[in-house]
This record gives C-alpha cells, structure tokens and sequence, in this order.
C-alpha cells in the first residue's frame, strides 16, 4: 500500500445530502474542500428518500413553524432538544426556497406554488387532524435533492474523491489533524492533512435483517470515532419504518398514506383506527410499526403471515376518504383517480412492478416494519460541533450532520420529511462552521505513522488464517438484531443478543479472506465494514438494554411505560478498552413539558 498525501482546509465524509450541503457551504466560504465518498455521489443513500421535504409554507392551508416544531417534539416522545428541533423547523421554509432556487424541481400547485402533501406525525395543531407539509417531487424527492447540491458542488469547483473509504479520523492534542482513506481503484492509502473534517456518513441501518438501507450503510465513521476514544449519543433508539416490502425491507414512502392509502389486516379492517384514533394511517411511525407488530402477534397478519397490506387502490383510497371527511384546500371532497396516483406516486408503483410482480393499482402491496433510521450517532451541538463528553465540550475542528449526527432533533422517534430537512439545515450550517474554523485555525502537525493503524486493521484482515467466513458472520449478526433488537425489546433477549454479538467479535478474530489483490478488493472492505457493524450492533444492544423505560421507537416490553422522572435524558456510551461505560445529559427543554402523546 503506497501513502498518498492531500492537503486541504475542510475535508467532508460522505456525499449525501447533507455531506453535498456541506461541501457547498464550505467551498462558498472560500474553504479549499474535498469530498470523500464510498460511491459517486449521485449514488448516495439520500437519493432513496421518497417522499418529501417537510416546511411549514403554508402554500395549501394554515400552517405555522411552530406547529412544525412541536409536531417533532411531540414525535421525538419528548427527547429532542428543543432549541435545536426550533431552529430546524424556523428555517425550513427560507431552506426550501432555496432548493428551489437551485434548482429542485418540486410539484407545482396550479398557481406555480411548490405543492404540498400530508405526511405521518406532522398536524394542524388547532384540530389535531393532518396538514399538508410535505414538499415533493413526485416519489422522488431525495433523488432530486442530491442531482441538485452535487451540480452546485461541480459549479463551485469542490474536489471529489469517489470510491475512497474513510479509515480513520487523527487528532493532536484533541484537534482534527488528519483524515485516512482507502482508495479502492489501488488499495492505496491516502491521508487528507486538513484543518477541519465533517463527518456526513448517514445511518447504519444494515445491522439488521430486513432494512430500508443500501449496503453501504455499515456505521464506519461511529465506530472509527468509538475507538478514537469519542462517545455515540442515544444509541437505543432506531426507527422501523413501518412500511417496507414484505421480507426485502425495501421502502414504500409514507407519501402513499400521505395520499389516502390505508393499512389493512387479515380481516380487512382499516386497523390503525384503533391505535390512532384522530389520524389513523398517518400517525408517527413507531406508533404504527408497533401497531403492524400487534396485529401480526395477534394472528391478524395477512394470512397469518408477517406482514399486513397497505392499500392505495384508488376506490379504497376514495371510501375510506370519504368516511373520514377528507377535502382538498378549496373544500371539494378528496377524490383520487388511477391517473392522478401514477402520476404521484411512479417511482413506488415501478417498485412494486419489478420487486413483487403486482400493480399497486390493481392489488393492495404486502408490506412490514424496516430498520430505517438512526435517531442516535455522533453527539453535537446546534453548530454541528462534534461533543466528547456529556458537559458538551467540543472537539475543535470535527462537525458532523445529517443521520450520523445527533443534535438531537429526532429524539427517541423522527417525522417523516424531517431527514431532508435536517440534512440541509445542519449540512449547510456544518459546512458554515468548519470554514469558518479553518479560517483562522492552523493545520495541525501530521504524525509520520499516520496511515499505519489503517494498515495494520487491512493486512491483518488480509492476512488471516482462520477458518470463519465474513458473510455468515453478518448473517448471523442481523438475525440476531432483528429477532432481540427490534420493533420491541426486553432484557432477556437483548442479553441473547450480547452474547451472540460477542461471541461473533470473537469469531471475527478468526476470519480469512479468498482475494488477496490490491485492486478493487471489495471482499476487504466488506470485511472492514463487518468489524464496524459488530461494533455497533454492541452498543446499539447494550444502549437497548440499559434504557428500563419505553419512549418512541425504543420500546421495552418488560418495561412498556414512559418513566420522565429516570430517563428523561440523553445516553452517551464510551468504548474504552473493550470495555463501555454510560454518562447522561438533560433534555434541552424551552417551551414544550412532557406530556402523553395522542394521536
């Protein structure tokens, strides 16, 4: 492995939507930028977000940032931070339009306003009843995202380093020095000298069996801060999205519902009426992906099977509408036509085609929880400023935004529509902020053995004898997270899982690899990725299994209350050792007391 220098004054990890915002800002602030990304960037995992961006505008009815913000306060089960969920939400609307002006070809109203749809979790704080916040593109509205900032990067002259995998993140005297990378055309090594890096990585949803999550998405960077001595912030909680293709976790937006599509059981009934009573289909989504979950336990599963139907037929969409009382913004009965939902909804409909063979518009699609999204990661404060320890002390120099941060906006359970819009709020405030840093900060010295760690964890991959194969490894671990460490929990099984998780680190000591090449080792990487993931299905266990209370997508049964006066707090985890330990911090409260959640 030859060792490849850079030199630049802000370094950005991952070029999804928010590492691209990011980069953006950074390179706009007279910063010299690179980015560094697993894939080309228009390959990102931002590009399968479906459904929308959520903005108060107002465009289709009354509609408030205030509402916004205590929708997600209200859906994060009280564990978000409010001073961080307000300024999210206050800046939404300015955010949006200027996507807009970029160039994101949102849908249009017919008098050229950016449309708006209904989405889970998001209300008229008045009546308690949906409200119309999400901005789309049809079903595709990361796709759009993505294709815009990566353009504007180009415009700007940032510099891409594409199929390269971060290894490592080098401090000096607790300030960002450097970054390492694998380049996987060469098997070459590359250290990025730089003033400030951004860790923009998105989730770690391949943990689990059935997930929404492309393969990329193993939890690298987490687990490279985790033995660098840094924390991970609130751990327990993960979101199943309720509405994944049945067995292939694939994600069926909640843009369906958004639309007047209906949760079936076995029996035929509309059951989310009995869990969400106000509004039904499209309440948050650890309450309906519990609901699917009680359903299936209770034998109402579609043939007594795992999974439940979700119904878009446009005559179910209409009756059920038409029970509800639900009207379009002039006050017209809602009423949908096969045209009107193919032109909405094309990229779903192409899904269902190619994944299971039926048209959404002919036949309900089978569908059950995913592992979707990480409301935990890399602790930081409203500035994207990377935190070591629970007083909040900041390490100057490393930002990180997006899924793989923790601001916490999200709390224990994120709105749909709320993961665009935290990618480029925080994505442009982080690359703000690191610029600005790298303006007056100098670069650190840089260690001669900068790249040695990073060779010692590849060679020792190549190089090993055993007779344990990576991929059974994997398997077994997301079998074992998606039996004990999913949509519910209890402390028996999430014992199981650590010693299973456990018993597969150990197992990994022994592994072997067949290719033994420089050039394009993937089966190298997908081993580097493994350990990572093994990593983090540990705390992630551990987290589950040291939080005794239920709240949003952490749901214990042994312990199935809300218990504010012990865990109204936020979890941090250290790994030190091969040992971990806990420290807490408060909830930022500013205006919202905890109170139960109706829907």
């Amino acid at each position: 492995m030859q060792v490849h220098t850079h030199t630049f004054d802000v370094v950005v990890i991952g070029a999804g939507g928010a590492g691209l915002m990011a980069a953006l800002y950074a390179s706009r602030n007279q910063a010299k930028t690179a980015v560094i990304s697993k894939l080309y960037p228009t390959r990102s995992h931002t590009g399968a977000a479906q459904g929308g961006i959520g903005a108060a505008l107002g465009n289709l009815e009354e509609d408030h940032p205030e509402w916004h913000a205590f929708d997600t306060v209200k859906g994060s089960d009280y564990l978000g931070d409010q001073d961080a969920i307000e300024f999210m939400c206050y800046q939404a609307p300015e955010i949006v339009y200027e996507l807009e002006h970029m160039g994101v070809p949102f849908d249009r109203t017919p008098d050229g306003r950016i449309m708006q749809r209904r989405f889970g979790g998001h209300t008229n704080n008045k009546t308690g009843k949906p409200v119309r916040r999400a901005c789309h593109a049809a079903d595709r509205t990361g796709h759009m995202i993505l294709q815009t900032l990566y353009q504007q990067n180009l415009r700007q002259g940032t510099h891409f380093f594409n199929e390269f995998y971060v290894t490592d993140i080098l401090f000096h005297e607790g300030r960002v020095a450097a970054v390492v990378a694998y380049e996987l055309a060469t098997g070459d090594l590359h250290v990025f000298h730089t003033k400030a890096a951004i860790i923009a990585t998105g989730g770690w949803g391949q943990l689990w069996e059935v997930t929404s999550n492309a393969k990329t998405l193993t939890g690298d960077l987490p687990a490279v801060l985790l033995r660098r001595g840094l924390p991970l912030e609130d751990m327990e909680f993960f979101q199943f999205h309720p509405t994944g293709i049945f067995k292939l976790g694939i994600l069926i937006t909640e843009g369906v519902r958004g639309e007047g599509g209906v949760l079936i059981n076995d029996l035929g009934e509309r059951f989310m009426e009995k869990y969400a009573p106000t509004v039904k289909d499209l309440a948050s989504r650890d309450v309906v992906s519990r609901a699917i979950y009680l359903e299936v336990k209770a034998g109402r599963g579609i043939g007594g099977g795992k999974y439940v139907y979700l119904d878009v037929r446009p005559e179910t969409v209409n009756k059920y509408a038409k029970l509800d009382g639900r009207t379009n913004p002039d006050g017209t009965p809602y009423v949908v036509t096969e045209e009107i939902l193919r032109k909405k909804l094309p990229d779903i409909i192409d899904f269902c085609k190619t994944y299971l063979g039926i048209d959404p518009m002919k036949e309900p699609i089978p569908v059950q929880p995913t592992a979707h999204y990480a409301m935990g990661g890399i602790p930081t404060t409203i500035k994207a400023e990377v935190i070591r320890d629970e007083n909040n002390t900041v390490v100057p120099g490393l930002y990180a935004a997006g899924e793989v941060a923790c601001v916490s906006v999200h709390g224990a359970n994120r709105l749909g529509t709320n993961s665009l819009l935290d990618i480029v709020v925080f994505g442009k405030v982080a690359g703000k902020e690191a610029a600005a840093y790298a303006k007056q900060a100098s670069l650190a010295p840089l260690p001669k053995d900068a790249a040695d760690f990073t060779r010692e964890q590849l060679e020792r991959i190549k190089n090993g004898r055993g007779n344990e194969r990576v991929a059974h490894i994997v398997a077994e671990m997301k079998e074992v997270m998606q039996e004990y460490v999913g949509v519910f929990r209890t402390e028996e099984g999430l014992d199981k899982a650590l010693e299973k998780i456990r018993e597969l680190k150990e197992r990994f000591q022994h592994i072997s690899i067949t290719d033994k090449s420089s050039k394009y080792n993937l089966e190298l990487m997908e081993a580097w990725e493994a350990s990572n993931m093994l990593d983090l299905a540990e705390v992630t266990a551990l987290s589950a299994r040291n939080r005794t209370e239920s709240r949003g997508a952490h749901w214990r049964e042994d312990y199935p209350k809300r218990d504010d006066q012990n865990w109204l707090k936020h979890t941090l985890i250290w790994m030190e050792n091969g040992k971990h330990r806990f420290a807490y911090k408060p909830v930022v409260i500013t205006k919202w007391q905890p109170k139960e959640r109706v829907y």
